[in-house]
């Protein structure tokens, strides 16, 4: 390493010592000191010793990276192939050379700790280099200072009690004692100004303390009426937080009102727009929501009020391998002045949004014995109907007829005159969209013509 740091050795003129090109441009004075015998040269007269680099050239040493060892000719190159992108540990830097990079920890890390420069005298605290002057002011490096000084002062005491010190031999020479005694003075300066600033950093502290225990008691006043507040905001926001779920629940069964009025129905039939399938169906897998009601639907103004229930993966054993479709009885003001059991079929119609219309039907009859057909004394009876509607793989399958857009049309349709099941496909083929009393005419006209051409 030391070899490294000795880069472009320059020479001292009067002494003849030789010193690193580096460190002599770490300094800024115009008379360099020799580090070895303290005698000064102008720094003019440093001259850079091309002899001594040469003889370097051929030192034997060994890499401070890795195992490599050779001559310090060949160092440069190795540097270059195996270590030129070095990190620096400690900050994270990174550098394309060795050399840049010991310059960076020799002296520009500020992230290195290092110890204190007055370590001999007592100061072993190691310090980051960018805490240093706060490193300074503590009492452990301030006592190192008292003990430099006192060792100063007890060395000049002895050698002004030497009768034997030279007083003045040449012209231009000074006594030791008086050399001494000027660098002590400088330091005592130096000191006196560190010790002014330091005064002056701890009566504006004081000042600005005393501020704050002045303002402190009104600081904590209005923090206590902002955190009074603060209290208040949070109960009332709790109230208008519990008023606004009463209100969304309130919403939410106002929406559903309002969609059940938008499709109801008084005709017996209904056609349910189920959307967003995929999500529904996954639901429904996943046992968030087991099944869909449609909204309801009347066999009259005053009639029969009614709707369906979807099990989109199945109920009992048709669980997971098919849709169940089932016919719900729903309680109504009309029920008094109605007939009961329920025994009108009722057909189900899955429609296939193509052209080719192959939609799934299915009906039944109820059973009149069953409690799914008595008068309701609840809100709804117990669904009754077709558990194994339709085989779930093929609603699954992409780009089924019966799932356009995430969209399925269910229709339910209860059958008040007992129409034949070959007259049903014909009767859900019909457009929907045409009012109900034209449909009934046109099957009341099918069944004419397909009676008059059996006889």
């Amino acid at each position: 390493m030391c070899l490294l740091i000795l880069r472009d050795p320059v020479q001292f003129r009067n002494c003849g010592h030789r010193q690193c090109q580096s460190c002599l441009d770490a300094q800024y004075e115009t008379t360099i000191k020799c580090r070895q015998c303290q005698s000064e040269t102008s720094r003019i007269e440093i001259i850079l010793d091309r002899g001594f680099k040469n003889d370097m050239k051929s030192l034997h040493i060994d890499c401070c990276f890795c195992q490599w060892s050779g001559i310090l000719d060949n160092y440069q190159k190795h540097l270059d192939e195996s270590h030129s992108n070095l990190k620096c540990e400690y900050c994270g830097e990174q550098f394309n050379s060795a050399n840049k990079f010991n310059e960076h920890k020799v002296s520009e890390c500020q992230n290195l700790t290092i110890d204190c420069k007055l370590k001999e005298f007592g100061c072993n605290e190691r310090i980051i280099r960018t805490e240093m002057e706060d490193h300074y002011l503590n009492e452990e490096h301030q006592c190192a200072i008292m003990k430099i000084v006192r060792q100063m002062l007890s060395q000049l005491v002895d050698r002004s009690m030497n009768n034997d010190l030279p007083r003045i031999t040449t012209a231009g020479d000074c006594n030791p004692a008086t050399i001494q005694l000027q660098e002590l003075y400088e330091m005592f300066d130096i000191l006196t100004g560190g010790i002014e600033t330091l005064n002056n950093d701890q009566q504006r502290l004081s000042n600005e303390s005393l501020q704050i225990q002045i303002i402190l008691p009104t600081l904590t006043e209005e923090l206590s009426k902002v955190r009074l507040s603060v209290e208040e905001s949070n109960g009332f926001l709790k109230g208008v937080k519990h008023n606004q779920d009463i209100l969304n629940q309130d919403l939410e069964s106002l929406q559903e009102k309002i969609n059940d009025l938008q499709y109801v129905s008084y005709d017996g039939t209904l056609v349910w727009k189920i959307s967003n399938f995929k999500e529904k169906l996954i639901d429904t897998q996943s046992e968030r929501q087991i099944s869909i009601y449609s909204p309801p639907f009347y066999s009259s103004p005053n009639g029969y009020k009614m709707r369906a229930r979807l099990y989109l993966n199945g109920d009992g054993n048709a669980r997971r391998t098919h849709m169940s479709l089932f016919f719900v009885l729903m309680r109504s003001v009309n029920d008094p002045i109605l007939k009961f059991p329920f025994n009108y079929k009722v057909t189900f119609c899955l429609y296939d949004q193509t052209p080719t219309q192959r939609h799934i039907i299915d009906s039944f009859r109820p059973d009149i014995k069953s409690n799914s057909f008595q008068r309701p004394r609840s809100d709804m009876n117990i669904a009754s109907g077709i558990p194994k509607f339709i085989p779930l793989e093929i609603v699954q399958q992409e780009k089924n007829p019966y799932v356009r857009d995430d969209t399925m049309f269910i229709k339910i349709m209860v059958d008040f005159e007992d129409l034949h099941k070959t007259l049903l496909p014909y009767a859900l083929s019909l457009n929907p969209g045409l009012p109900t009393h034209i449909q009934q005419a046109m099957i009341k006209q099918e069944a004419e013509r397909r009676s008059q051409t059996m006889t």
